[in-house]
């Protein structure tokens, strides 16, 4: 199904052009909406996969939600939760996603009902689910926004998981004592980072200096509404960091994150905004799920049962994409290459070689400059399967999406040729 779907990446996703024709969509559209196929199945089959290469990695489970369809107030979103290696920043695979129907119906009521019956809890679930799939890691870091700021979400974290969130809100730390934001104000300068603003739209890449502040602070349970199973406060640090001389007109950096590490010195502090700086993956992989690749945006399928299978396989499709687009540069000297498994099977190796001989040409240019079993090997074939030629710029999503779903309908054609051979 995978393969089927990357065919139209860049160019929207239809049921009649995936189908092929109108036989064809007729039975994509009953494969869609099969009560058999769930993407519940499909994250968990993904989260599998990941676990197995979680093992001995400093993993950051980067949460984030984004909408699948809106209007009128509410919509279709996808909270969606993918395992990075926090050393060299590489996507390890999928951990976790779900479906979201949001409507305007409880605001009202939100403060007297228990976590577990809001959608908020999301971000719970997510921290848990981490601590399930990436078990075998050395270490698990749940970084998020805003909307993760919970109470609950810190008195309540898997005691093997540690949390790196933006501050959303002020909060009273006691009596007789300033509030969270206060603080963050009246803190000293502890050092000043020299930081690469990357570029955005509407906003060019800039070199800037931000300086740190950092404090413990206590936080007490809120007194309104209903915190069960929520500890009367929690031990945290908050880490404050802005820039210092932006540029004229443009929005100053100021970020204000909570977390469970224990910062006591400036380099503590700048390891801590460096994981938060990890977020920017989820960001770029939400932009292959929708402008820059799938276009999930402009389905067309009203039903939400076949529109859920066709989005969450997607979404793991485009993680893959985003692991090759990061394996594409190979690793800086001294790193480790991370290997092909963690976005192929190992039976996929002979057929990337068989193409890797096909692809290449005669000049340096035109040879893959990546080791067999690397993962930045596979990427090298990808992009020249979906037309990089290996001499201008670097190949991106779209390339790698083309690439990858030739290569997996590669591999059918060579697996209903060894079937056929088999029953001879």
């Amino acid at each position: 199904m995978l393969g089927r779907l990357v065919a139209t990446a860049g160019q929207g996703l239809r049921v009649r052009k995936l189908g092929g024709n109108r036989a064809g969509e007729i039975r994509l559209s009953r494969f869609l909406r099969n009560a058999a196929i769930a993407p519940q199945a499909m994250i968990d089959e993904a989260a599998l996969r990941t676990a197995s290469r979680c093992a001995d990695r400093h993993i950051l489970a980067i949460q984030d939600t984004t909408v699948v369809r809106s209007g009128g107030g509410g919509g279709l979103y996808l909270h969606a939760m993918i395992a990075v290696d926090a050393d060299d920043g590489a996507i390890v695979g999928a951990v976790d996603g779900q479906f979201l129907n949001r409507d305007q119906g409880k605001r009202g009521t939100q403060h007297a009902r228990p976590i577990e019956e809001k959608e908020s809890y999301r971000w719970l679930e997510g921290a848990d689910r981490a601590a399930q799939v990436c078990a075998a890691a050395r270490r698990i870091t749940v970084i998020a926004d805003r909307e993760s700021d919970i109470y609950e979400a810190f008195a309540r974290r898997p005691v093997n998981v540690d949390l790196v969130i933006r501050v959303a809100r002020d909060r009273r730390l006691g009596k007789d004592q300033p509030s969270l934001l206060a603080l963050a104000e009246a803190l000293p300068v502890a050092a000043t980072l020299a930081f690469t603003l990357p570029a955005k739209p509407g906003r060019k890449e800039r070199d800037t200096q931000l300086a740190i502040r950092f404090s413990a602070v206590s936080l007490p349970a809120p007194k309104n509404g209903i915190h069960r199973k929520a500890p009367d406060g929690v031990r945290l640090c908050l880490v404050d960091v802005r820039e210092s001389t932006p540029p004229p007109g443009e929005t100053p950096i100021h970020w204000q994150l909570l977390t469970t590490y224990a910062v006591s010195d400036a380099d503590q502090a700048a390891a801590v905004i460096a994981l938060y700086r990890r977020r920017w993956v989820i960001e770029q992989l939400f932009r292959t799920l929708k402008t820059q690749g799938f276009d999930i945006e402009g389905l067309r399928i009203e039903d939400e049962v076949p529109l859920s299978n066709l989005v969450m396989a997607a979404f793991v499709a485009a993680v893959i994409v985003q692991q090759l687009v990061h394996a594409r540069d190979g690793t800086p000297s001294g790193g480790t290459l991370r290997p092909i498994e963690d976005a192929f099977e190992p039976s996929d190796r002979p057929l990337l070689e068989a193409f890797c001989a096909k692809l290449e040409g005669n000049t340096a240019r035109q040879k893959n400059p990546h080791p067999k079993g690397s993962l930045a090997y596979a990427a090298w074939v990808c992009a020249r399967l979906g037309g990089w030629t290996g001499y201008y710029g670097k190949p991106g999503p779209i390339v790698m999406l083309d690439g990858w779903q030739q290569f997996q309908a590669a591999k059918r054609g060579v697996s209903l040729l060894l079937s056929a051979f088999d029953n001879v």
